[in-house]
Parts: C-alpha cells; structure tokens; sequence
C-alpha cells in the first residue's frame, strides 16, 4: 500500500439551485459562517480554515469538487506521479479556481467512480479565532479535516483500491449487513486520526450521500436538531449511534437534496496500527429512518415549534 501525503479532507464544492436557500441554511442551521462571496457564490468557514466549503449556484444540486491537503508541493508533485503511473489524467489548477480557494496550488482529476478530486497545498487561515454564533462548543475539526464526506462508487471495491493502493488511504472497516431488505455493504478509509474522512458505497442519484459535521457538545447536536425542525427541513435518520466509528448523529436533508450529518464523539484511531474490521449493523442503536414531512399548507404560519 503507497503512503498516505494527504494530512486532511481540506474543503467541499457544491453545485446549487438556490444561493439563497444555502445560505440561510449555512448560517442558521449549521451555524457556519459566510467566509468570501463571488458573482456564482459564497465561502464558508467553520474552524481555524479561511474556507471550508464552496456553494456555487450551477444548478446541479450535487457536489462539484473534493479538496484533500497535503503538506507542500513536493508532496503534490509526488501524488501527480503516483496518480500519472496509474494512468489517470492530472491537470493543474486554474488561476481562477487557485484563487477561488485561496491555496498556493492544486492539481486535479477525476477518481474512478467521476468524482471530480484536488490535491492541493498552503491553504489560508482564517483572521483570529472562529466562534459559531450558534455552535457554542465549536466544530471538530482543524487538524482532523472539516468531517466525512461518504460518495457513490458505480463500482465500490474499485474505488475503495484507488484510493488505498494510489493515494495511500487507510482502510478502517466495512459494515456489511442487510438493512431492510437493501444490501449495505460501505468501505471506510481514513488519512489521519478520524476513524473516516471518506466512505463510499454502490451507485446513487447523487455524487455524495451526505457529508458529517462534527461538533464538540452533545448540547449542539440537539440543537442543531431543534433548528432543522424549525426550518422544516427533513430528517432523515433520528439521533443514533454507530458501532464503528462510535459518533452519535442523525442525519436531514440539505436544500439540495443531499444529506448532512451531525454528530459528536467521533472515534480517533492510531493509523500506525489500525487494524480494519466488519460490522454487522450500521447502527448500535438509533438512527431510526423518519416518516417524511408533509408539505406545509401555502399560506400557513410556523406555528409552535415546527
């Protein structure tokens, strides 16, 4: 297995119908803050990170791009080799997407299962410290990467190879199991001492599954849940927690679509002797799959609590 250069899950780009559905969700719900804005779009920060995410208005509703850091250009250079040998097509960053994410340099490519990837280095950080008006124990993030980010694979174990054999991925465990009659068998793989960055499984309607935040208080992932309910956005999966990685989370929808997942108490692990293994079951207990929400009357107020 090659050696993992990548220190993190540095940032996520998505595609988006509504810049404004975005961005109120961002701010009020997840408890980000708006970072820069362009004439498509807008940053966002979460941590010490000038910017972790890019909500680009392209009307795709999906992810648009995946960030991974590495420490220099040495380390980059030695990717773009690894990814060449492999017979996969490396392109360099433009000017305008350099300076979009406000890195020193990138490189860039597609995996196998299309998703678009960068490996970049010498991101900026952020001006004093970053304190969410509504996350008051902060994110975990930093030096961990801002989260998880779990794709769709046409092909999983191929996918799951290219990431551990080129880009030097570790495999933490797969959970294989039946759940309600649909087969669920997900690959997760780490690059530091978050039990996942990345997880993928089959195919799906979308390029991403659902993207993990990480918070530091149990206290902000209940109300964080308060305030998905009272924007009446859909929950998916109810609080659980999972055997895994052993994060208590639940998980709703996001205005494009896709999901979000919060969470707290996240496993670390030592990548230096992590043994990888299977689960039988996706959660301990918990993360029951909510009846979905029925349309709110036009016309009609809030109304109590949502």
């Amino acid at each position: 297995m090659a050696k993992t250069l990548i220190k993190q899950l540095g940032y996520l780009g998505f595609g988006v119908s509504s810049l404004s559905d975005w961005e109120n969700f961002s701010e009020n719900v997840l408890g980000l803050e708006i970072a820069k804005r362009v004439p498509n779009g807008f940053s966002l920060r979460m941590d010490s990170y000038a910017q972790r995410f890019f909500v680009l208005e392209t009307g795709a509703d999906d992810l648009e791009f995946v960030g991974w850091e590495v420490e220099d250009a040495a380390a980059m250079e030695a990717l773009r080799d690894r990814l060449e040998s492999a017979g996969v097509a490396v392109e360099d960053g433009s000017t305008d997407e350099v300076a979009l994410r406000d890195v020193k340099a990138l490189i860039r490519f597609r995996d196998p299962g299309g998703i678009p990837v960068e490996i970049f280095y010498g991101p900026k950080m952020g001006e004093g410290e970053f304190e969410s008006k509504l996350v008051h124990g902060g994110f975990n993030a930093d030096t961990l990467g801002l989260g998880h980010l779990v794709i769709s694979t046409p092909n999983r174990d191929e996918s799951r190879d290219f990431y551990i054999e080129v880009l030097g991925f570790g495999l933490s465990d797969h959970i294989i199991c039946d759940l309600g009659g649909y087969q669920v068998n997900v690959a997760f793989l780490h690059v530091n001492s978050r039990h996942h960055s990345l997880a993928m499984g089959g195919p799906m309607d979308k390029r991403v599954h659902h993207f993990l935040l990480e918070v530091r208080s149990i206290d902000d992932v209940g109300a964080m849940l308060d305030r998905v309910e009272r924007a009446r956005l859909q929950v998916v999966q109810g609080l659980g927690r999972h055997p895994n990685d052993r994060m208590l989370s639940f998980y709703a929808h996001t205005p494009s679509g896709f999901q979000f997942e919060c969470g707290f108490g996240g496993r670390e692990i030592d990548p230096s002797d992590w043994e990888p293994t299977v689960y039988d079951q996706i959660s301990e207990w918990g993360h029951r799959f909510q009846p979905r929400r029925k349309p709110r009357p036009e016309g009609s107020g809030e109304g109590g609590n949502g």
